[in-house]
């Protein structure tokens, strides 16, 4: 697989995430109690095989950079190539502000792009939590003889104002593209990752730039359906992507169910993180845990039912968690009451509390709070 370079974009923060993004990138975003969203296409990638990444970033990286650091955890940390973090100081000199799409972000970084020593290039989000097996993509890729492979999904999940929707011809190249329609397209949900060669790329990048152009989509796909081979690759797992408050919930709580963990965390592709070295969680006399995920480092006095509690939750004697998503360093105090909840780091409820939301409207509590 030493013929494919990754490349992950990391500069968006969902304003749509309220509180949870305020202080921190998208794909920092704790999930799944150990993780960052950002761990799962870092493995995706390592895990087929490559050696050579590029992160872009732009704003609000500090917690992804403090996560990623050298890119050991991955395997990334190398003499030559590995991870390469990609801000936006070229871009930044030609006074530009944020970027406002990935062809701008891909222009930001474009003296990267000509180093690459691999002919092909895998470039998507990295705010999406998938085990996807990038070699049987690559693969697809080679077989097809496709210009641009795009991963995607018969599951219509996205929110249709943020989704691309993807129509296949009887020959199995796309033919259309609704690009964020007010309501689900009956269509392939692209999943927004992409094959293709580096000069195929790179040819893109320069016509990008020349005519001012910044949507992948709507810019350079949908114009050169007719000339170029776009082939799907329907990706028949599980794919989440937070990109509300209330959906970032819902996808949380569906790590309960044992199917989904089965086929995101799977064995033979495993999902690396940040290695803590934490303590084995603590369950006292009392302790009750029904169907929930609880990291290392946590340390439960008290009742803790269908919920998600990343390293180093604290739940005192008397107090109950239920329905709810505590990230790291969240501390409930004896007899507080916690329903519908998603707590970000470092919170603090005191004695006695009770706090509650609902399914469809969960109740964000800011990091470092003390409620």
């Amino acid at each position: 697989m030493n013929n494919l370079h990754g490349i992950l974009f990391a500069y968006h923060s969902d304003a749509n995430l309220g509180e949870l993004t305020r202080h921190r990138n998208t794909c920092s975003l704790p999930f799944g109690g150990r993780y960052r969203l950002i761990d799962f296409m870092l493995s995706n990638y390592v895990n087929a095989g490559i050696s050579d990444v590029g992160l872009v970033v732009h704003e609000s990286y500090q917690s992804l950079l403090d996560h990623v650091g050298s890119g050991k955890d991955w395997e990334l940390s190398r003499k030559h190539g590995g991870l390469r973090i990609l801000p936006p100081f070229s871009f930044a000199e030609k006074g530009g502000g944020e970027y406002r799409g990935i062809m701008e972000a891909l222009a930001g970084v474009y003296d990267y792009l000509e180093d690459i020593r691999q002919e092909y290039i895998i470039m998507g989000a990295g705010d999406l939590a998938i085990n996807l097996p990038v070699n049987a993509v690559l693969q697809q890729h080679r077989d097809t003889g496709a210009d641009i492979t795009v991963v995607c999904s018969r599951n219509l999940r996205g929110a249709p104002r943020k989704t691309i929707y993807l129509s296949v011809g009887a020959e199995g190249r796309v033919d259309d593209m609704s690009i964020t329609p007010s309501s689900p397209e009956d269509a392939l949900e692209s999943l927004e990752f992409y094959i293709m060669s580096k000069k195929l790329l790179l040819d893109m990048v320069d016509y990008c730039a020349a005519h001012n152009l910044h949507n992948f989509g709507r810019d350079v796909l949908l114009p050169r359906l007719s000339s170029l081979k776009v082939v799907p690759y329907i990706h028949q797992g599980y794919a989440a992507r937070c990109q509300s408050v209330s959906g970032y919930y819902e996808r949380s709580m569906e790590l309960l169910d044992a199917a989904v963990r089965e086929d995101l965390f799977n064995p033979a592709r495993p999902i690396r993180t940040k290695d803590q070295s934490n303590p084995s969680t603590y369950y006292g006399p009392d302790a009750r845990s029904v169907n929930s995920l609880i990291a290392d480092g946590c340390y439960i006095e008290g009742t803790v039912e269908n919920s998600i509690l990343a390293r180093g939750v604290i739940v005192e004697e008397g107090a109950k968690v239920v329905n709810s998503v505590l990230m790291q360093g969240t501390v409930v105090r004896a007899g507080a009451s916690l329903s519908y909840v998603v707590s970000d780091k470092g919170v603090q409820i005191n004695q006695d509390r009770m706090l509650m939301g609902h399914a469809t409207y969960p109740l964000p509590i800011a990091k470092g709070s003390i409620v």
